[in-house]
């Protein structure tokens, strides 16, 4: 027989070699031991976490020629039949392509016949939700009144989409996925034994690429193998995962701590410059997001991480807030790479959005305020034309100089009477309904539509529409490279295509950078002052 791939040649042939699935194997053992076992049983959990293993381990035991009662002895001609896959009375059915009705109804015309020479007929039905609804509910009628001599396995990654009449009728065991530390010792052996050399750090970065399924590490392990020879270095497996292995992703998390946004999109176009997949660099800033996360908790044990880059996000997390962190952990798992010309984009945005300082004490906020209105020189209000002409007399001559002097108190601080009437726009309810459903407006696009790079910068804190003076919507944008996006003229045509479709008429879009909101000039400006001049700092 020719070589088997290393999933099938190591996978587990008694309870006691299933890797982290302790609830499950002691359960059975103990089910074996006492003759208790059930007519049905349903394996759920992700893929690669031994189900299928486990069920074919079951039906050893039950049929074991020399036990019975415990582990299968895998040297039986019962045992052996079932190993190599040509026991007659272990049936192996793939529901995903066995979906309709008469592959049940033919099972259920089989079941009632005896075993050819084990003691049970063993049904495993892999993928049991793709069942259609006809055929599950015959395969629920054998499991109601089942023969005495055969024993069902259902196995699913989606239990949910199982009839609850059908798990009701099933000893249920949910598989875990498996922990890095379970398939880190599990390849190590598999390594031992075929005299593969891998260091410890390239174990653990298969281990977490595998996202718990040891099938799926087990095959990268065999992949690396068979690529590289016996002897597979760390960068080496770095390169075939796509792991970026660089040190700039947790310089782009010391750039939010230090919420510094140039440095950080320097360094996000380095590292676009060199190459790398942006994609695997997003995950490597989550990872060590969520690790600087659970630093700042005091849960650091969960993270993960070497003694060396503990130490260094120990020291970040000293020196940012919870709320920062959160937000950044946020908004970088939420990053979508794109395949346009535009790809950084997404982590440009997020880089920005992650360094926008978070609600601050009200004592801050007010000398914030203070600061920013103190550029502005002069405020001075608009004339006030008088309505009837002054008549002149004696007493008006006497009394000129009050009445310049109450002019020029009126004119430093004016009041909302002295303020002529504002006429409202024909389109002002339109541009009411853009302020108040604004995220309603950009979330309600299709599905297309939002994965566009003009609705991720939409999305970005600091944008709002202003005004509209006919068909035209003036937006504003906090920062420069939000407006310099949307300005774009793919950009723009999107941006003008949701107002339009929201309003349900044709709008043009005009942007304007406004990097700073001074309260205290708006204020003066809603009572009809006017701007004369502004200091620089």
């Amino acid at each position: 027989m020719g070589s088997q791939v290393f999933y099938r040649k190591w996978r587990p042939q008694t309870l006691a070699d299933l890797v982290g699935q302790e609830h499950v194997t002691q359960t059975l053992a103990n089910a074996l031991k006492s003759s208790h076992v059930s007519h049905a049983y349903l394996f759920c959990g992700p893929r690669g976490t031994g189900k299928t293993s486990t069920a074919r381990i079951l039906a050893k035991a039950v049929n074991c020629l020399t036990n019975g009662k415990g582990e299968p002895c895998n040297t039986c001609r019962i045992c052996q039949a079932i190993t190599e896959g040509r026991a007659l009375d272990v049936i192996e059915i793939d529901a995903a392509s066995n979906t309709g009705v008469d592959n049940i109804r033919d099972l259920r015309e089989k079941v009632n016949y005896v075993p050819n020479e084990a003691r049970y007929k063993v049904y495993i039905i892999d993928e049991v939700h793709m069942l259609s609804t006809s055929a599950s509910n015959a395969l629920l009628k054998t499991l109601e009144e089942p023969p005495p001599h055969a024993i069902f396995i259902l196995a699913t990654t989606e239990t949910h989409k199982v009839l609850p009449t059908i798990i009701s009728r099933c000893q249920r065991f949910d598989f875990h996925r498996l922990s890095q530390k379970d398939i880190v010792k599990r390849l190590m052996q598999i390594c031992k034994e075929e005299g593969i050399t891998v260091p410890d750090d390239g174990l653990k970065l298969m281990a977490k690429s595998a996202t718990g399924s040891l099938r799926d590490a087990i095959n990268l392990l065999e992949q690396m193998a068979t690529f590289y020879g016996t002897n597979v270095e760390l960068a080496q497996i770095k390169a075939t995962l796509g792991i970026t292995g660089d040190y700039r992703s947790k310089e782009l998390v010391k750039h939010i701590v230090d919420n510094d946004i140039t440095a950080g999109i320097n360094t996000i176009h380095d590292i676009n410059s060199d190459g790398l997949d942006l994609k695997q660099f997003t995950k490597d800033i989550v990872d060590n997001l969520r690790g600087l996360l659970l630093v700042k908790t005091n849960v650091s044990e969960a993270a993960n991480f070497t003694a060396e880059d503990l130490a260094e996000l120990k020291d970040y997390a000293s020196r940012a807030p919870l709320s920062q962190i959160l937000k950044a952990v946020k908004v970088f798992s939420q990053v979508e790479i794109g395949l346009d010309n535009y790809s950084t984009l997404p982590l440009e945005l997020a880089v920005v959005d992650s360094i926008q300082p978070a609600d601050e004490p009200k004592a801050a906020f007010a000398a914030k305020v203070e600061t920013a209105a103190k550029p502005v020189k002069e405020v001075v209000p608009p004339p006030v034309t008088p309505k009837t002409p002054p008549v002149k007399t004696e007493a008006a001559d006497t009394a000129a100089p009050k009445a310049r002097s109450h002019t020029t108190a009126a004119a430093a601080a004016p009041t909302v009477k002295e303020s002529p009437p504002s006429t409202p726009a024909a389109t002002g309810s339109d541009i009411e309904k853009l302020k108040q459903n604004w995220k309603q407006v950009i979330e309600g696009v299709t599905p297309e539509i939002k994965r566009t790079n003009a609705v991720a910068v939409l999305r970005s804190a600091g944008i709002k529409p202003e005004t509209m003076e006919g068909d035209i919507v003036l937006l504003s944008f906090r920062y420069e490279i939000h407006k310099t996006t949307i300005e774009k003229p793919e950009n723009q045509r999107i941006v003008e295509k949701i107002i339009s479709d929201y309003l349900g008429r044709s709008c043009k879009v005009r942007c304007v950078y406004k990097p700073e909101n001074n309260h205290l000039v708006q204020a003066a400006i809603k009572m009809g002052a006017q701007v004369t001049n502004v200091e620089e700092k």
